[in-house]
């Protein structure tokens, strides 16, 4: 499976592991009651070294709510890059060399309608 495969996989059933969301989806639900996460579009690009293929991944997830306040939007954003940060550095036929928070961001797109945006970097080499 390729890199971006793996790393979705392993990132899907850390997500879903993550208590306080309704769900976990790898792009834009259906159907969904919020709050609910969903993985954005992966950025890929090669991270080779002399011997191994390697990648480096730019992951995005969006935690989305509704409220008045945005609190729980937060918690669970940071509840989400925790589950981000626990993912197993071995995923089999690839290996996270590193794992590195980017950014959140904190959005408003509508009234009573909250969303966190959090991005890492994901750097794989191929097992050996």
């Amino acid at each position: 499976m390729s890199a971006e495969g793996v790393v979705q996989a392993a990132l899907l059933a850390a997500l879903r592991g993550v208590v306080g969301l309704n769900g976990v989806f790898e792009g834009p639900p259906v159907k969904a009651t919020p709050p609910y996460a969903e993985l954005g579009e992966t950025l890929s690009g090669d991270w080779s070294v002399k011997d191994r293929d390697g990648r480096e991944l730019r992951l995005m997830v969006t935690v989305r709510d509704v409220g008045e306040l945005s609190a729980r939007a937060q918690a669970l954003g940071d509840a989400v890059g925790a589950a981000i940060a626990g993912v197993p550095r071995d995923l089999g036929a690839w290996r996270i060399a590193s794992l590195v928070f980017v950014r959140s961001r904190l959005l408003r797109p509508a009234p009573g309608r909250w969303s966190v945006v959090v991005e890492h970097r994901v750097r794989v080499l191929a097992a050996d």
